[in-house]
């Protein structure tokens, strides 16, 4: 067995385990799409729930997480003020993603790109 085989086969299991730990929006946690970046680590978020948020990066999380425009990212809408604030908790890979899409967690994404 060559040393590109074993590559294939590692890369393979990384990206099964990748998907078998998607993490799924538990209680009010909401999906959403990043819309514009504002600067000092804040985003507006386009929610799957109808809202568009001003969401930002906790500070533990200010260096580990990047974000960019259209990322699928989870919400954490804020007790007071949560329809309009919240706070960006994570950030889906592209085979997190269509995973997701598959399983029909995305399906209101569709209709929120509409309009």
């Amino acid at each position: 067995m060559g040393s590109a085989e074993k590559r294939e086969r590692e890369l393979q299991e990384q990206i099964q385990e990748e998907i078998r730990r998607v993490k799924l929006p538990r209680g009010k946690e909401v999906i959403g799409i990043l819309e514009q970046r504002l600067g000092g680590s804040r985003c507006k978020v386009r929610c799957l729930d109808g809202n568009t948020r001003v969401c930002r990066i906790p500070g533990r999380l200010k260096r580990k997480l990047w974000v960019r425009e259209n990322d699928i990212v989870l919400i954490d809408p804020w007790e007071f003020g949560g329809e309009s604030r919240g706070d960006i908790i994570f950030k889906y890979r592209k085979t997190q993603v269509s995973w997701l899409k598959k399983k029909g967690y995305l399906d209101k994404l569709e209709d929120v790109e509409e309009f």
